[in-house]
């Protein structure tokens, strides 16, 4: 529950703890800052702000740093070498004295002063445990190429996961700590890190709430990469169904598979009586072979611990 900020319960349990990567954001990072600090003290939920300098190369830090004693609720954390965002996220949220854990960014694009509605929707529906805010625009770099490209990943996750996903990969969400946490040792040290926490609280029923918002053109340089980040969303699309249930992924290729060598080779012994080619017989094997996979994987799944 959230209590009205008072002495030293705020310093010893905050509610939330809002973890924000910085990476070269010098001019624009404590403008963000006074907007995420402005919209949290006015919400009387108590909070920690745990800015994480990614090993900036321009004054990103030194101006955390002496921004830090004009902001109580902040601390500043610096690595001393780029582990990206994804990083920045697991540490932070594993570092977290709060119970919520906020993720978002510090590059002016996502409408921090709402992360007080984000928090107070798990506040008051326990049956919450994840809120994202579903971007109503897109505003990135490379739009043409981005809007088609992330549709597509984003239908393919959609049919794995079997929900729905307004936006597989905002970075601005709120979820309960207790529940993120056998889960954090699964994200990517990049961008996908926000996939990868949205696909393992789907694919294990935690209910998420998806808060329209608007989105706006970022402050600086995007660190986005096109060709690179786009195939790593893919991929880590597929390796956490296949994490979480393979047989999503592996099961209809091998029946596809089975089906089309049974009826390929039922024409065959039509039209060549006892006779089989060897495309069909690799066409029927390679269905079993992906299917007993498929079988050896989801056992291994249902075996674990967790």
């Amino acid at each position: 529950m959230s209590t009205p900020e008072s002495g030293t319960a705020v310093e010893n349990a905050p509610y939330v703890t809002i973890v924000l990567p910085c990476y070269n954001e010098q001019d624009h990072v404590i403008d963000e800052i006074e907007r995420i600090t402005k919209a949290m003290d006015s919400s009387g939920y108590t909070y920690e702000l745990v800015a994480v300098d990614d090993c900036s190369t321009d004054q990103t830090l030194a101006r955390l740093e002496d921004a830090a004693p004009r902001y109580p609720h902040m601390r500043v954390r610096a690595f001393h070498r780029n582990g990206g965002s994804g990083t920045v996220r697991r540490i932070g949220t594993q570092e977290a004295r709060g119970e919520i854990v906020v993720w978002t960014d510090a590059d002016m694009t996502y409408p921090n002063e709402r992360i007080p509605e984000l928090v107070q929707i798990l506040e008051k529906d326990l049956t919450i445990d994840q809120v994202v805010g579903a971007r109503t625009t897109e505003e990135g770099s490379h739009k043409i190429l981005r809007v088609p490209a992330k549709w597509v990943i984003r239908k393919v996750a959609e049919k794995l996961a079997g929900q729905k996903i307004p936006d597989l990969n905002s970075g601005l969400r709120a979820f309960r700590k207790s529940v993120a946490r056998p889960y954090l040792r699964l994200l990517p040290p990049g961008f996908s890190c926000v996939t990868t926490i949205t696909l393992s609280f789907l694919s294990n029923q935690h209910d998420i709430y998806y808060l329209p918002i608007d989105y706006a053109k970022r402050a600086g340089t995007s660190k986005f990469s096109f060709v690179s980040d786009a195939y790593r969303y893919i991929l880590q699309v597929l390796r956490m169904i296949m994490y979480f249930n393979p047989l999503k992924v592996l099961m209809p290729p091998a029946l596809w598979l089975v089906g089309i060598g049974f009826v390929k080779g039922i024409v065959d012994m039509v039209r060549h009586p006892f006779y089989f080619p060897a495309s069909t017989v690799m066409i029927f094997l390679s269905g079993l072979l992906i299917g007993s996979v498929a079988l050896l994987a989801d056992l291994i799944v249902r075996s674990r611990g967790e």
